[in-house]
């Protein structure tokens, strides 16, 4: 039975908790920044859990079935 392969793009872009569940980054914090206010930037730093639909797919793509 051969190995699972992880797909590399999603390995980048999300990671599990100790408990199983996906963390992921936030949209719009790459480029344009300087007329985002302080606020809305800083609370895009938080890393927020993926929507329970997603998480499943995210874990297959992670070879963590």
């Amino acid at each position: 039975m051969p190995k699972f392969k992880t797909n590399r793009g999603a390995a980048k872009r999300f990671r599990l908790t100790g408990k199983g569940k996906v963390r992921r980054n936030h949209a719009y914090k790459s480029h344009l920044l300087t007329h985002k206010t302080r606020k809305r930037k800083r609370s895009l730093r938080k890393s927020p859990l993926a929507s329970p639909g997603d998480t499943q797919r995210v874990r297959v793509l992670l070879g963590k079935r």
